[in-house]
């Protein structure tokens, strides 16, 4: 079988947007399978957060730098950076570099990250109705695991973690979305556009 030809884009690069929307989408479901209580946070979560939702989100954010998407950069690189500081406030503490987040430092950490995603989110206004959804789910996401922080309440962190699965799988629907629309040529899955 011959394998599909892919005209390379005009600028010369990938579209690196699929590798950082299936790098966050599959960090996603699994921490939240973990929120949600499907099993306890352990090294898979840890190293998926380090190496495919940190570095290869980093990786597809210089990328859309070269594609001259700051949209692009600005998301992908960030949200790769967030992934990697989650591990490290996980792992730092348990190396004895340094105390752990109190629940209240963790409340400002996760409002903040929903302050930013809110304000994404705007942004994709512009781009299609599968990035709204991504990127307005994840903006739930972050208010929802602070306010579990800030009342306590393990309910709203495990009703979050329900929450994220969805998140991350319209991120990974998403990504699959480019990839599979531009290897065939043709809308394969709808992503709505403006």
């Amino acid at each position: 079988m011959t394998p599909p030809v892919v005209t390379a884009s005009k600028e010369g690069l990938a579209n690196p947007a699929p590798l950082g929307l299936c790098a966050f989408g599959a960090t996603t479901v699994l921490l939240n399978l973990h929120n949600a209580g499907v099993f306890d946070n352990n090294s898979m979560i840890l190293a998926m957060g380090i190496f495919y939702g940190g570095i290869a989100q980093v990786i597809a954010g210089v990328l859309e730098a070269k594609k001259n998407n700051t949209f692009g950069l600005t998301a992908f690189t960030s949200y790769g950076f967030f992934w990697l500081s989650l591990v490290a406030l996980i792992v730092m503490p348990k190396m004895g570099w340094v105390a752990a987040p109190s629940e209240g430092a963790m409340v400002a950490y996760l409002a903040t990250w929903g302050v930013f995603t809110l304000l994404l989110f705007f942004g994709t206004l512009k781009l299609s109705r599968a990035l709204q959804f991504v990127f307005a789910t994840l903006t739930i996401l972050f208010f929802l695991l602070a306010l579990g922080d800030y009342t306590g309440n393990s309910g709203i962190k495990h009703f979050a973690g329900y929450e994220g699965i969805i998140c991350g799988a319209s991120a990974i629907y998403t990504g699959m979305a480019g990839l599979l629309n531009e290897v065939y040529g043709k809308i394969v899955l709808p992503i709505g556009s403006v």
